[in-house]
This record gives structure tokens, C-alpha cells and sequence, in this order.
């Protein structure tokens, strides 16, 4: 068997059907003549062969014919095994060629990412659900992160999210995109429309890891569809030493809180950047969310997937009088519960079924809660980050980068979330 290794810049790549939507659409910008990082996909088929080869495929259908408990151990014995066990040397012989020639070629470090054949297409995003892996070296690494990138299917994180769109990982396989890393003096997301028909770009220094984990509040730059620029926001990073549950609770309050001193972008690279975006929208022919880094030879298109948006809701003018913040909005929605203000991801059990969860920082621990919540506020975290992509995708109205929520949003309090216009207020 000679596994499915096709170039992103070959025609072959776009087809979805092998090497996932994400891969796919990564072709197809480079097809459109938008910058990306040259690389190449592996497809699914090699997952698929790889299971068969050490003998997994038994345990895989169990796994999704059983329930709960007795479920459990038939995903372990595959996920465990398809992380430890051995490639193929059908598979690995020539996907290691492959990878020493890009790294021969580039001179950069390797990006291993997750392209599932569910994964970014119409309502099933999976964002930060399955894997990607940065900065890799040495051959055992890269070959780590593909044994990784094929377990995350069964990873407890994603069989929840299957299991509240009814999939299954039969109804699935993994492929993978294989690029080098960017060297990013900065990077981040975007929107090619917002819900006030606008479209909204997120920056922050170095990788957007922190951007895409909601980690970082970050900058953030409208544009009108035209391509102007009509306003900047300069973010800001935060952080708490520890939680506050695990050690000294007053080490645990302080905090420092570091405004960017000026944006990411100037105006010229802003407008650019919106430019890129209209034409990977024309080339998905439709509103299209987008990851994107900047090095020295200019911008890169990482990612490219569709975008769900909302018109803005028409809201109580009861609430038009009480107290408010003001965030960066996920873009979809208005939400009314109690809310349950936490400190840490330790707490997530004290949020009901209902609440308005008020948190500091909107990351994918979250996503276990989001079936359960009417709405999120975050301290850090903007408008493109994994967790606002999740809540678009559940029509979950989401406020993020608020400064000092959890201290200024009183715990158990009736509180509106306005998801598109970015404001969060409270009744006593």
C-alpha cells in the first residue's frame, strides 16, 4: 500500500473526500494564488490502513456500537494503540520522504494538523477538537505528531462533540496537513462578515495559538466590505499566577495586565489582509472564518472554513438601563440567565443548566460546557478564537476580552448577552 501524499499545490489536494475539508480548502487558496506555507497532506487513507495494520478495526466497531461504560474500553484500546503502535513502514517510508523533503526545501520547522473528513464543513467546524502540533524538530517528533493526530479522533473531547451532532468516528477518518511553521512576528484570525455586515481581523504578536485558545485579548481591526479601514483596537494579555483552589490565594490574585503598545498591524497591512479574506470568501463562495500568520516575505492564509453568523437580535429596552461591558462579540445571538461567575476550570460543575457562565479565559475546557450554558463572558479571548467559532456553530451568545468580568459581573445575578453587538449587562 503506498499511502495517499499529495502536495498542496497539486489539483488533487482540493478533494475533500481524501484529505478533509481543512487540507482541501487549503489547496484551494493555493490553487486561487493566495499565499500559503507549501507543504503536504496525507490522506485519510492512511489512517484507515494504519488501524488494519495493528489490528484495531474489531475493537473501532465496538467501540461504536456499545454505549457508556461498556464503550470504554474499546476506545481506549484504540486510541492507546494507534498513539504507541508502530507505523507501518508501507505508511512511514514515504511519508518521511516527504517530510525530509519539505524540511530540505524550507529550512523550517514542521506544523502536523488534524484534517478530519468531518472537519470544517457547514455546521460541523470541530474547532480545537482534534490536534495540531507546532514547532517540530526531529523525525521521532513528527512521527509522534501523526500518531497523535490520529488518536485525537477518539479523544474523550471529540467523541463528546460527535456525540452531541449524532457521529460517530465511523463516520469519519483523519487526514492530515503537513506545512512549516511560519515564523510569525504576528498572526491571528479574521471574519469575512460580521453580523453588522462588516468584517472584523484579530492580531497578536508571535503565533496565534493564543489567539485561537482565547488566551490573549487580542487586537482587533473592522473593516466595511469595501476594504476600509474603520476602526482599530489595541488588545491587551492577562494573566493569574495560579488558581486560586491549588495554592496561595493571594498569590493567586495577582495578575498583570499588559496593554499592547501599539496594534500588530499598521493600516496598509490591515487593508491587505481584509483583501486576502474577500478573496478566500470568492474562492469558498461563501462567508469563510480564516487563520492567517505574517513573516518577513509577507502574509500566509492558514485556514480557511465557513463562517455561521446572525443578524442582531432585538433586545428588552428594560436592559438598555442596566449596568454593562462592553467585549469583542462571538456574533450570534441574546441570551438571559443567572449568572455563575468561576475563577478556574476547577468550578465548571457549579454552572447550571441555563446560566450565563462568567469566566477569565475562553478556552477549550469550555467546550465541555457549552451544551449546558445560555451564554459565555470572558476576561481574555476575541471574536475568532476556537471557543467563539464553537458558540457560532450552537447559536451560543459569547462576549470576550471584557476587562475584569469576573470581579465587576456580581455571581447569581439575572444577566443579558448580546453576542453580535458585544455587551453583557446584569439586574440586581
Amino acid at each position: 500500500m503506498t499511502p495517499d501524499i499529495v502536495q498542496l499545490s497539486d489539483p488533487a489536494a482540493t478533494d475533500p473526500q481524501r484529505f478533509g475539508p481543512k487540507a482541501a480548502n487549503q489547496a484551494l487558496l493555493a490553487a486561487a494564488g493566495l499565499p500559503i506555507p507549501a507543504g503536504f497532506c496525507l490522506g485519510a487513507d492512511a489512517y484507515c490502513s494504519q488501524l488494519a495494520a495493528l489490528g484495531l478495526e474489531q475493537a473501532a466497531q465496538r467501540a461504536v456500537c456499545l454505549q457508556g461504560q461498556a464503550a470504554r474500553p474499546f476506545i481506549s484500546k484504540v486510541r492507546i494503540g494507534l498513539f504507541e503502535g508502530p507505523i507501518t513502514a508501507a505508511i512511514r517510508e514515504p511519508l518521511l520522504k516527504a517530510w525530509r523533503d519539505m524540511v530540505d526545501a524550507s529550512g523550517a520547522l514542521t506544523v502536523v494538523r488534524s484534517s478530519s473528513l468531518l472537519e470544517d464543513t457547514d455546521g460541523l467546524l470541530f474547532a480545537g477538537q482534534f490536534e495540531s502540533f507546532l514547532g517540530l524538530e526531529t523525525e521521532h517528533d513528527f512521527l509522534t505528531a501523526v500518531k497523535a493526530c490520529w488518536a485525537a479522533l477518539w479523544s474523550s473531547r471529540a467523541l463528546k462533540y460527535m456525540l452531541a451532532h449524532e457521529l460517530s468516528p465511523a463516520d469519519s477518518a483523519m487526514a492530515l496537513c503537513i506545512q512549516p511553521l511560519v515564523d510569525a512576528r504576528s498572526a491571528g484570525g479574521g471574519m469575512s462578515r460580521t453580523a453588522d455586515d462588516n468584517m472584523l481581523l484579530s492580531a497578536t504578536r508571535g503565533l496565534g495559538t493564543a489567539v485561537a485558545q482565547g488566551e490573549v485579548v487580542p487586537d482587533r481591526y473592522l473593516l466595511n466590505r469595501a476594504g476600509e479601514l474603520l476602526e482599530v483596537t489595541a488588545g491587551r494579555t492577562q494573566h493569574n499566577v495560579h488558581c486560586a483552589h491549588h495554592g496561595n490565594r493571594q498569590a493567586a490574585e495577582k495578575r498583570t495586565l499588559n496593554p499592547h503598545p501599539e496594534p500588530c498591524l499598521g493600516n496598509a497591512q490591515a487593508i491587505e489582509l481584509g483583501q486576502l479574506m474577500l478573496c478566500a470568501e470568492r474562492v469558498l463562495q461563501r462567508p469563510v472564518e480564516i487563520e492567517w500568520a505574517l513573516d518577513e516575505a509577507g502574509f500566509k492564509m492558514l485556514q480557511a472554513r465557513p463562517l455561521h453568523m446572525e443578524k442582531a437580535p432585538e433586545v428588552d429596552e428594560i436592559w438598555s438601563r442596566r449596568p454593562a461591558l462592553k467585549g469583542q462579540p462571538s456574533g450570534v445571538g441574546w441570551a438571559e440567565g443567572r449568572s455563575c461567575v468561576i475563577n478556574c476550570e476547577c468550578e465548571l460543575s457549579r454552572v447550571a443548566p441555563g446560566d450565563v457562565l462568567v469566566t477569565k479565559v475562553a478556552g477549550p475546557a469550555l467546550s465541555q460546557v457549552l451544551p449546558r450554558v445560555a451564554g459565555v463572558v470572558a476576561e481574555l479571548g476575541g471574536s475568532t478564537s476556537h471557543l467563539a467559532s464553537l458558540a457560532r456553530e450552537r447559536s451560543i451568545p459569547m462576549v470576550l476580552g471584557v476587562l475584569e468580568a469576573t470581579r465587576k459581573i456580581p455571581d447569581g445575578v439575572q444577566t443579558g448577552v448580546d453576542g453580535v453587538m458585544g455587551m453583557v449587562r446584569w439586574q440586581y
